[in-house]
């Protein structure tokens, strides 16, 4: 956003005038500013000063990315890939839109090319299973070699640098999720919004080597542990949830680290893997 308009509309919500931070927004977007429309794209999205409205957000987000606004024109891609707009799940669509913003824009050409280097259907789906191992009698845990590739793996992690923030627990007791020493890494959230075509393609991927609907998944996360940092052991499942998690899945997005196994330590199991493998495990 241009800091001028930003600095406005930041000024004008932070002392409660919510109505005139959001008359400016709309007079700016009528005059065709791509700053504008996006953050009343955002606004609709979210329910915030205006009805929560996801048909209406992409109609703000196609005028941002027409306009020029680049996150725009990558955040349609993603929410028209994955069903965000209130429109069924729209992979050729949503392909075309990338296409069409690559034509002019640096990150959208090299997104589309990591696309066409993927081996996926036309709908984004894995043109072969994915080979796997099972680990032990003891647990319904497999390893998949190659999962990802090099290039995919840089994608996610170079996706996940600028939303790295504390990872978080949810509290066994109270149910809220909260920082807490037993987990001392960082996360990133590629949720909806961010999931960018090639990581579409990767959740379409996850869900079919685990024998899931990809609208079972949660958010794509991408931990991040530098040296010293742990998870000290804990359970994937949630407390006191109806709809529970099955499968975990952990893609590794580098290797040559030390330590840093991921361990099953009831049966005595150890894994430590290598660029661009799964684990997955019920």
């Amino acid at each position: 956003m241009t800091e001028n308009l930003a600095q406005s509309i930041d000024q004008l919500l932070a002392g409660g005038c919510s109505e005139e931070a959001l008359r400016l927004a709309k007079a700016k977007a009528a005059q065709g500013n791509p700053d504008a429309l996006m953050l009343l794209a955002t606004w609709q999205l979210a329910g915030h000063l205006l009805p929560r409205d996801r048909v209406a957000a992409g109609r703000w987000l196609r005028a941002a990315a027409q306009a020029g606004h680049v996150e725009a024109a990558m955040m349609e891609v993603a929410l028209t890939a994955n069903g965000g707009l209130d429109k069924e799940a729209d992979w050729p669509a949503a392909l075309a839109l990338l296409q069409s913003a690559a034509r002019s824009g640096p990150l959208a050409r090299a997104h589309l090319d990591l696309v066409d280097r993927m081996h996926i259907t036309h709908t984004g789906l894995p043109l072969e299973p994915a080979e796997r191992h099972r680990l032990t009698n003891d647990l319904d845990a497999y390893l998949l070699p190659g999962f990802c590739s090099a290039e995919e793996c840089r994608h996610l992690a170079e996706a996940a640098i600028p939303v790295l923030e504390p990872a978080l627990i949810t509290d066994p007791l109270t149910g809220k999720v909260r920082e807490h020493p037993v987990r001392t890494s960082h996360a990133a959230f590629l949720g909806p919004t961010r999931e960018s075509l090639p990581a579409r393609a990767i959740n379409l991927r996850i869900a079919a080597a685990s024998g899931t609907l990809v609208t079972q998944g949660e958010p794509l996360v991408v931990l991040h542990y530098a040296p010293g940092q742990q998870y000290r052991p804990h359970m994937d499942t949630l407390p006191a949830v109806t709809n529970q998690r099955i499968w975990t899945m952990l893609v590794y997005l580098n290797e040559g680290y030390r330590a840093g196994e991921t361990q099953f330590p009831a049966i005595g199991l150890s894994i430590k893997g290598k660029l661009g493998d799964a684990l997955l495990f019920r």
